[in-house]
């Protein structure tokens, strides 16, 4: 008895591809905060950041494009100021609520 052998290709997953609206970006980011991981989180801003176009967003958040692309990178240490300036060019924002 032979099976035949059938070949899958796969498509690597692109987050960037889902995040076409506000809502989408907002439960995103969201279930990305409640992890609590800083390389998830830059991995999230950068998803949705090529979603939105990484030049304009840099170009909103006051940074050059290859600084944007270092600031996200996963092992990045960026500064506060720089997530913050990123989420607002993206127009998202952090939140607390009681644990």
């Amino acid at each position: 008895m032979s099976t035949a052998k059938t070949k899958v290709k796969l498509t690597r997953f692109d987050a960037a591809r889902y995040l076409t609206d506000d809502a989408a970006v907002a439960e995103y980011m969201t279930a990305i905060l409640e992890t609590g991981d800083p390389d998830l989180l830059l991995l999230g801003l950068a998803d949705v950041a090529r979603a939105r176009g990484m030049a304009q967003v840099a170009k909103d958040a006051g940074l050059g494009r290859e600084s944007l692309y270092k600031a996200l990178a996963p092992g990045a240490k960026p500064r506060y100021d720089t997530i913050l300036k990123v989420m607002r060019a993206l127009g998202v924002q952090l939140t607390a609520k009681a644990a």
